[in-house]
């Protein structure tokens, strides 16, 4: 009887100690679990928010369309049709001007350009005016153009919200890459994307986001970098402020304090902060594949022409196939007698880079 008391006895304890043992364990590790949490949710804290306008959530973005829709058969151009069509971009119909060279069509259809225009106040813009001689110079040379109306301009639906604090009219701009892809007269790995002032920026982003789009060409851009905003500014008279309020959302808008900063105090950046490097196209080169030209005016009184320089510079550090061409006369538009060089180079980097 002694010896099953003592045995008994013996087990409790072995069980009291065993259990305070594993008491004292899963304290230790819940405090270990608190300190993990805690430093996870403070490291979050600083890096989880993405940006409408960083090149990562725009990486993470699927884009589908379907093929343009014809809306409008207008007059054709001297070896081209012209129409005015629609797409669907984030839900919004969109409309632009698509040329269509005429003329037997080589195998696996012709070589395309996604053509994006610069700032036009967007009460003012109107589907075929502006652009008219870019526009034809490159559908006259077998390519077909699709100059699109951004959200917000002509008949297109959403809001107009300007290209470098949103990545709405990126979004579209890709939209159109993939609609035109599905378009039967169209060489669907033979598009490449032209754009204007604000546009070089949408050209250039949407190049970082799409490894689709063969080749790009910018006139006149601005703002890769964000810290060039803060050196060159802008100077466009035609300018008109987006209202203040909207009944619309816009979700594709950078609407943080930090761009406020950078609007009035500029010097107080940190453009090396994770947020500004996020955005900053510049600083995420490497996703760039294709081929680039710039050209720039140097007489440009509205964007300067440092904008193209640098970013040159950026190109040429990372190893970038990249031409840049400047002009001492032309201004923004770079104008006859520059405009005649500057399109002809254009068509000819296209020709190259969207060949079969």
């Amino acid at each position: 009887m002694k010896i099953v008391l003592s045995f008994i006895f013996t087990l409790l304890l072995v069980g009291f100690v065993a259990h305070l043992m594993f008491s004292q364990h899963i304290a230790r590790v819940n405090i270990q679990n608190a300190s993990a949490t805690t430093d996870t949710t403070n490291t979050l804290d600083e890096v989880s928010y993405v940006s409408p306008i960083s090149i990562a959530y725009l990486r993470s973005l699927i884009f589908e369309a379907d093929a343009p829709k014809n809306v409008q058969t207008l007059d054709p151009g001297s070896n081209y049709s012209r129409t005015i069509v629609s797409y669907q971009s984030e839900g919004n119909t969109i409309y632009g001007l698509l040329t269509i060279p005429q003329g037997p069509m080589p195998p696996g259809g012709f070589p395309a350009i996604v053509f994006n225009h610069g700032y036009i106040p967007p009460q003012q813009y109107q589907t075929t005016e502006g652009y008219i001689a870019y526009v034809d110079a490159l559908a006259r040379n077998g390519f077909v153009v699709f100059k699109i109306d951004m959200r917000g301009h002509g008949q297109s639906e959403g809001v107009a919200t300007g290209s470098y604090f949103s990545s709405a009219y990126t979004i579209d701009a890709i939209h159109a890459l993939k609609s035109l892809q599905k378009h039967p007269q169209v060489s669907p790995k033979r598009i490449g994307m032209w754009g204007h002032s604000m546009a070089g920026n949408l050209v250039l982003r949407a190049l970082l986001t799409s490894d689709e789009i063969r080749a790009g060409v910018i006139w006149a851009g601005a703002v890769y970098s964000y810290e060039d905003f803060a050196k060159y500014r802008l100077n466009d008279g035609s300018y008109v402020p987006r209202p203040t309020t909207t009944t619309q959302p816009q979700p594709n808008r950078e609407a943080s304090v930090n761009i406020q900063t950078l609007r009035t105090s500029p010097e107080s950046v940190d453009f090396q902060s994770p947020f500004w490097k996020s955005i900053s196209l510049t600083a995420n080169i490497n996703y760039l594949n294709a081929p680039l030209q710039l050209h720039h005016a140097t007489d440009d009184a509205v964007v300067s022409v440092r904008y193209a320089q640098d970013l040159a510079e950026a190109l040429e550090k990372s190893d970038k196939v990249y031409e840049l061409h400047t002009y001492s006369t032309g201004g923004h538009n770079i104008t006859s007698p520059s405009f005649e060089p500057a399109m002809d180079r254009t068509i000819a980097f296209f020709s190259t880079h969207l060949a079969p």
